[in-house]
This record gives structure tokens, C-alpha cells and sequence, in this order.
């Protein structure tokens, strides 16, 4: 339920505040909050901490005559934060003239005389229509976390692309567009512009540049262990560990899954899967993800979100997984479904322009932020794809450049017909991206052809990366086997390698060289690259896990 809109009173002689709240709470009070202040200092405050939580202000009423300022500066300072709110003063008779200047000054809607009474001739009728103009152009409160940043701040976009992913209302607020937010912004940071987002929450609790660990938190997920430890841990919830979860849980294990991001992996940021089996209308990765992560809680899975893994240690007959944090998870038998992550392009300005108009991956939280403008898709495979024609809803023209000569056959059919008979997609084939310029966000690129050697530069608004991927191993490599690429070798694969089974048994189906510890997905060596094979990997997986914990 929305916060009720307030109306503020502000008036020093507190004999005359009782009765403008009192008169004001008797007409009002079932659809507004009356709030009185005793000072304009005290009001602005107020009205100040309104603006924080997203609670809206229908009307201030304040009297002319007050030692700190006059009503007429104090509704002059307070229209700057609450620019839609009615406006209302209170005047003594020799006042009135000062009145109808500040109808001038500070679009003033209206000045009361005082006495007023009855108040059902000379007040209710005119705070009436007042409040009846402002609600018919009021747009409601909105009641979640509002993150205040500049559309060309890095933390910013990690910001909205971390709820957006974890499927979090939130209001985006550009302080470069909104003069009353910018300056709350600096007050709350310090004034330091660098320092964004500022995230204002419900409660009242402010966030600056918050980690997405604390964001998560304050936002309702859960962040710290609720155990001290688990029959089984699943680092990652791609399809293959939400899969792995849902099934371990649900034949009665301890779980608990930690994943960095966003429950989804890679697929969870796909705008439509049209080949996934039983949706033959296809499904967004986003909800494919929450169906999935819906269901494992449902089961009594703990889904641990926003702390990166950056070790991992065997303590016999436990393993054990290092958080960012400090924070330490033991468990008995343990699931590596990492995933893969994009790989980095390597070319002059990427690096500076990351997040200002370059992202790796589908970034779908700033698809509306290109509306009727020039975006570029880089990569051939489904991915990239699918992100072109979900980019292609919202930006008047599209890109996609590719090395191959054109997307067939590392693209689906079915994608490359589409993007074929889009009208503002166009492929450029037998092309790289060599360099990217832009001085506050991205204003052009340069692409090299092949074939001829010539480079062309093309100016547009934003580029979007999809150039293969590389498994995320990096927190546990030193402990696991891993083929040259960096994938996690698993059963049969293991043998021969550089790290020995140690055991007289063979090694279980999906398991690696360290007894307990399971690969599943698209982090192990040899896996089939598809949302149903990481599924059908996680679900197998937990036989495995299942005779581990039965001989142990």
C-alpha cells in the first residue's frame, strides 16, 4: 500500500498550529497525513526527508510571519524539492500585499487570512480544489529502493543492472536531469559527484556506492548463512545449480547456493529462449530464472546473493568456501557450477568507456535508455542474437558485427532469419572492433574490415559485447583440475591429469580430483553448451552427490 500524500504546516505561534492541524486532520485525515512544524528549519527538514522516502507532499501551508524567514522565502526554498506541491501562505491583513507578490514570485496558489474560522466557508473550500488539482496530476508514490545516479556512472549501471537482474522494483533517478535529486545526491555522498549511486530506501536508510553484497541485503536478500554447514554447496545458479539445488533439496539435503550476480547465470539475461523444451512460445531467461528460483526456496533451498567466492579449501571430511567478505561456508559435498563469464575486448577506450555506453553481455536493464538511437551488438553466436533483436524493440537501428563472413552457422537459424527480416538490424560481416572513442560515454567505433584492410568509423550511442566466454574458475583453479582452457575436468577426464585421484574408488559421475567436490554445467570440460544440457547436468549430478554422502 502506498505512503498517504502529506500536508506540511509550518507556523511559530503554536496556539494557531493547533488549530490549522486540527481543523486540517477533520476534513483530511482519511486521505492525507497532516504533519506541522514549529519552524521553517524544522519544515524543510521534513519535507527534505519526505523527498527521501518517495513519500509526496500535496500542500504546504505556512504562515508569513516567522523569526527564521518569512512563508514566502520558505516556500521558495522548498518548491526546489517538492516542485509539484500546492502552495499555501498565511496572512495577517497587513500582509496581504507581500501575498500577492509571492503569487508572482513563488507561484504561490493561494493565500488564507487569518482567522479563518468557520472553516468550513473560508478554508475547506479552497485547500479543496487545491488538493483535488494535485491529485488529479499526482502520479503515485512509489514504495521500493529509488537509486539516484548519472546514466554515464559505472557503479550506477551496476547498480540498476544488480536489481533489475535479481528482479527488484526499483525507480531510476538521473541527477543530470534532475536539478532537487542531483543536490539531495551530493548532500548525501559529500558532494562528491564521483561517489554515485546514492540509493535511498524506503525505511530511510541511505546507501552510497553501496557494494551489491549491501544493496542485496537492504533489499531483502539474503546475504549471510543461516547454518553453519551444509550437506551440500553450489557455487553459482545458472540453470545447472538452480537444477542441482532444486532436486538436492527436495530429497531432503541441507543447501545452500551462492551466486555473485543473479539467480539465471548467463541464461538469466537472455531476452527470449525460443528453443528451450515445453515453452513453444519461448521464454525470457529472466523468467525462466525466477520460476527456477521460486521453486528451489519452495524446497527450502538458502540462495546466498551478491558475495564473490575467492577460495575454496579441503578440510577433511569438509570443504570449505571463501566469500569476498571474510564470510566462511562449510559443507560436506560441494557443487562447482560457476558457469562462464564474456570475454574482455581488448581494444583502445573499452576500458574507460565500461559502463558509459559499453557492456559486456545483453545489459537488458539499459535497453530503454537507447530508445531512438544508434546501438551496436558485437558477436555471432545466440547470444548476441537474441540481444539484437531485443535491442532492436527500443534503438532505432542496430548493428551486429561479426568475423565470420555472416552469422550462419555459429547462429541458430531461427535468429539469423529473424534478424534477417528485421527492418532496423544490419549485419556487417568479415569485421573487428579495433578502437572505441567517446570523451563522457561512447560517441563512435572503429571497425577494420578483413578482407581489404580498411577501417570505417561509425558513430553510435552504445555497444553491446557477446565475443565467447571463459569459464569462472578462478577462486578454486589451484584446487581443481582443469583442461588448457580452464574447464573443470570431471570422472573419466580426470585420469591422467596433472592433479591425481587419490582414492581406490573410481571417481563418481560429474565428480572432480577432489573427492566431493562436482562440476555440472557450463564450467566443466567437455559439457554441452545448452540451457537444457545444464539442466539435465545439475539434475544428474545429484545421484552422484547422493552415493558421496551415503560411503562418507
Amino acid at each position: 500500500m502506498s505512503a498517504k500524500p502529506v500536508i506540511l504546516a509550518v507556523d511559530d505561534d503554536n496556539e494557531v498550529l493547533g488549530a490549522i492541524e486540527r481543523d486540517l486532520k477533520q476534513r483530511y485525515r482519511q486521505k492525507y497525513r497532516v504533519v506541522s512544524a514549529r519552524s521553517s528549519t524544522q519544515a524543510m527538514e521534513v519535507a527534505e526527508e519526505l523527498r527521501r522516502r518517495g513519500t509526496p507532499i500535496a500542500l504546504f501551508l505556512a504562515d508569513q510571519r516567522m523569526p527564521e524567514t518569512t512563508g514566502t522565502e520558505f516556500l521558495a526554498r522548498v518548491r526546489k524539492v517538492h516542485p509539484d506541491a500546492k502552495r499555501v501562505l498565511l496572512t495577517a491583513y497587513a500582509d496581504s500585499a507581500a501575498a500577492i507578490d509571492a503569487i508572482n514570485s513563488v507561484g504561490l496558489d493561494y493565500y488564507l487570512m487569518k482567522p479563518w474560522d468557520p472553516p468550513e466557508d473560508r478554508l475547506y473550500p479552497v485547500i479543496d480544489d487545491l488538493l483535488a488539482d494535485w491529485s488529479a496530476k499526482a502520479r503515485p508514490s512509489f514504495e521500493g529502493p529509488r537509486v539516484l545516479g548519472s546514466r554515464w556512472s559505472p557503479q550506477s549501471y551496476a547498480a540498476r543492472d544488480f536489481l533489475s537482474r535479481n528482479q527488484i522494483p526499483y525507480q531510476w533517478i538521473d541527477i543530470d536531469q534532475d536539478e532537487p535529486m542531483r543536490e539531495l545526491a551530493l548532500s548525501a555522498n559529500g558532494g562528491d559527484a564521483s561517489r554515485l549511486p546514492v540509493v535511498l530506501l524506503p525505511d530511510g536508510t541511505t546507501l552510497t556506492q553501496p557494494s551489491t553484497a549491501e544493496l542485496g541485503g537492504k533489499c531483502g536478500l539474503q546475504t549471510v548463512p543461516e547454518r553453519p554447514y551444509y550437506d551440500l554447496a553450489i557455487i553459482g545458479a545458472g540453470p545447472a545449480g538452480l537444477a542441482c539445488a532444486v532436486y538436492g533439496a527436495s530429497e531432503g539435503l541441507k543447501v545452500i547456493l551462492i551466486e555473485q550476480n543473479a539467480p539465471g547465470g548467463q541464461a538469466g539475461t537472455s531476452s527470449m529462449i525460443e528453443n528451450y523444451l515445453g515453452f513453444p512460445a519461448g521464454v525470457t531467461g529472466a523468467d525462466l530464472a525466477h520460476r527456477a528460483t521460486t521453486q528451489a526456496k519452495r524446497f527450502g533451498v538458502e540462495i546466498l546473493v551478491g558475495h564473490a567466492v575467492v577460495d575454496l579449501r579441503h578440510q577433511d571430511p569438509y570443504k570449505v568456501v571463501q566469500l569476498a567478505n571474510g564470510q566462511e561456508v562449510a559443507c560436506h559435498a560441494l557443487m562447482l557450477s560457476s558457469g562462464q563469464t564474456v570475454r574482455e575486448l581488448d581494444v583502445p577506450g573499452v576500458d574507460r568507456l565500461l559502463g558509459k555506453g559499453v557492456y559486456y553481455g545483453a545489459a537488458l536493464s539499459e535497453a530503454a535508455m537507447y530508445r531512438g538511437q544508434h546501438v551496436f551488438v558485437l558477436g555471432g553466436a545466440n547470444s548476441a542474437g537474441q540481444g539484437a533483436l531485443f535491442f532492436s524493440r527500443y534503438a532505432k537501428r542496430v548493428t551486429v558485427i561479426v568475423r565470420k563472413p555472416k552469422l550462419l552457422p555459429a547462429m541458430s537459424n531461427y535468429l539469423a532469419d529473424r534478424i534477417a527480416s528485421a527492418g532496423n538490424i544490419e549485419v556487417i560481416g568479415n569485421s573487428e572492433i579495433v578502437a572505441v572513442h567517446g570523451q563522457d560515454n561512447l560517441e563512435r567505433i572503429d571497425v577494420r574490415n578483413a578482407e581489404t584492410g580498411e577501417t570505417t568509423s561509425l558513430e553510435g550511442n552504445a555497444l553491446f559485447i557477446f565475443i565467447g566466454v571463459a569459464p569462472r574458475t578462478e577462486a578454486f583453479a589451484s584446487l581443481v583440475a582443469t583442461d588448457e582452457k580452464g574447464f573443470i575436468l570431471t570422472g573419466e577426464d580426470i585420469r591422467g591429469c596433472r592433479k591425481p585421484w587419490p582414492l581406490q574408488r573410481d571417481p563418481l559421475a560429474f565428480e572432480t580430483n577432489i573427492p566431493g567436490v562436482f562440476a555440472a554445467g557450463d564450467v566443466r570440460a567437455n559439457a554441452n553448451r545448452r540451457i537444457a544440457a545444464a539442466v539435465g547436468e545439475g539434475s544428474a549430478a545429484i545421484f552422484s552427490v547422493h552415493q558421496y554422502l551415503r560411503n562418507t
